[in-house]
């Protein structure tokens, strides 16, 4: 007995079972997109520092991952084995104040008569004075001259009134303690008090910071001027508050200077008001827009992306629930590795050609496997539009001498001001944002020059108040 094929499709039970079917499909398809599109939003959610340009400070609200097994924990604390032994320099016999040697002038035993047989061991000691501080006070007299028959007025010197209540020192003290050590008015104000014995009130600690201000415009307009003619700068940028107004807070770090810049903007405008569209020497930066923007606008300009950021992309993608990311991203981490494990032997290369040799190798790997064949999903195609479009950009530390592969130096420089925006909370207005940039650029290029903070504020309080030229802070090239 035959049957009908058109009469078995034409059959009612077995079109609802199709229809059946094909909607489940489409379910299913529908419940598969979605599932991709929740596992791809919890990874981007699951970001920290080390997979993404997010502060470490964000990390702290997460659970620590626990170490792998097999490998060490953290380190104890304290001296490490093998390390060399760190001690006080001793004072100088011409830093002592006294000296006190204690000896025996008869034996304790027996009373008897004793004679010093070795030198005494010294032991130094440094201690505060119980008032730190002198009080002066200063007066002009009038004299008469009876030859001329007229009154000549000995007035007090400029430099001396200008200065105030406070002299020199205790008006660097001042400044440093507000910039070097983060501490509010509030606080000095009671240390000032319980310590060295004077009270001063926060509306005067604020005016002695305004002098100080004052005396830096010299220094600091000079290394803005030469931020210009630098072969290297490395630029990075973070937040300030003002009065519930956001600005923002701009690096740029040469060789041997820092200059800091409180702006409103966050933008190339910012670039190009500080470097201009003339800027020959080369940039490093994280991969921010505006920093591409700038490159647009100045073809003379060369750029060294941040590596460093680039990496924490790629981990993320080396994490990713996407089995095609995460084959993706594994693959340009270990080519990652070999490229820094190329940089950390460099000793082992004989030439400097045959090292560069090497990460060139490395490198046209790295773009290669980047750019070809990349995953068909949306996160590997924005990487590999990185690396495709700015390359060169990233690895410009090889072909350039003396080029840091990431922006370190400027994060680190930074890192201060993150800081003190944290312990302060910002400022209120424009003579604020100018302290902030004067004081923060001398703190920074004082210690890259090795130079003490402390004395060099105090050199330039003590010539604004005798009306001289501001020591420089240039570096003598």
């Amino acid at each position: 007995m035959s049957t009908d094929r058109s009469t078995t499709r034409e059959c009612p039970r077995c079109q609802k079972l199709e229809q059946r079917n094909h909607q489940l499909e489409q379910r299913a398809r529908q419940q598969e997109q979605r599932i991709a599109e929740l596992e791809a939003q919890v990874a981007r959610l699951k970001k920290d520092s080390s997979t993404s340009s997010k502060p470490p400070s964000s990390d702290i609200v997460k659970k620590k991952p626990k170490p792998p097994k097999g490998k060490r924990g953290k380190r104890k604390r304290g001296g490490q084995p093998g390390h060399p032994r760190h001690e006080r320099k001793p004072f100088d016999p011409s830093e002592l104040d006294y000296i006190y040697t204690y000896y025996w002038d008869r034996c304790p035993c027996c009373g008897g008569e004793v004679e010093i047989r070795e030198e005494p061991q010294g032991l130094q000691q440094v201690e505060l004075i119980e008032r730190p501080i002198e009080v002066n006070e200063h007066r002009g007299s009038r004299s008469w001259c009876p030859h001329c028959k007229e009154s000549h007025y000995c007035g007090i010197p400029d430099d001396v009134r200008k200065a105030g209540l406070t002299g020199p020192r205790l008006t660097t003290l001042v400044a440093y303690m507000k910039s070097a050590c983060h501490c509010s008015f509030s606080n000095i104000r009671k240390f000032l008090r319980d310590v060295v014995g004077i009270s001063i009130s926060r509306g005067h600690l604020r005016k002695l910071c305004a002098k100080v201000t004052e005396s830096l415009q010299g220094c600091y307009d000079e290394l803005t001027e030469l931020l210009v003619r630098e072969a290297v700068l490395n630029v990075d940028e973070t937040g300030h508050k003002e009065n519930g107004k956001r600005f923002w807070t701009w690096c740029f770090r040469a060789s041997l200077f820092t200059v800091f810049r409180i702006e409103s903007s966050r933008g190339t405008d910012v670039l190009l008001k500080v470097l201009g569209e003339e800027f020959e020497g080369l940039l490093g930066c994280d991969y921010f827009s505006d920093y591409r923007k700038y490159m647009k606008l100045n073809e003379n300009v060369l750029v060294q992306f941040c590596l460093a950021h680039l990496i924490r992309d790629v981990k993320f993608l080396a994490k990713h629930p996407n089995p095609d990311n995460r084959a993706y991203g594994e693959r340009l981490i270990e080519l990652f590795r070999k490229l820094f494990r190329i940089i950390h032997r460099r000793d082992e290369y004989k030439t400097e050609e045959g090292f560069r040799r090497a990460l060139e190798d490395v490198e046209a790997r790295l773009l290669w496997y980047a750019t070809m064949d990349p995953p068909k999903t949306k996160e590997a195609a924005n990487l590999a539009k990185r690396f495709n479009e700015h390359g060169d950009a990233y690895f410009r530390f090889i072909t350039t001498p003396d080029i840091e592969p990431t922006n370190n130096l400027a994060e680190q420089a930074i890192r201060f001001v993150a800081i003190h925006r944290r312990m302060t909370q910002g400022t209120r207005g424009e003579p604020g944002r100018r302290w902030c940039e004067r004081i923060w650029t001398a703190v920074a290029t004082c210690e890259q020059q090795s130079r003490s903070v402390f004395e060099f504020i105090h050199e330039t309080v003590v010539a604004f108040f005798a009306g001289e030229p501001t020591p420089s802070l240039a570096p003598d090239t």
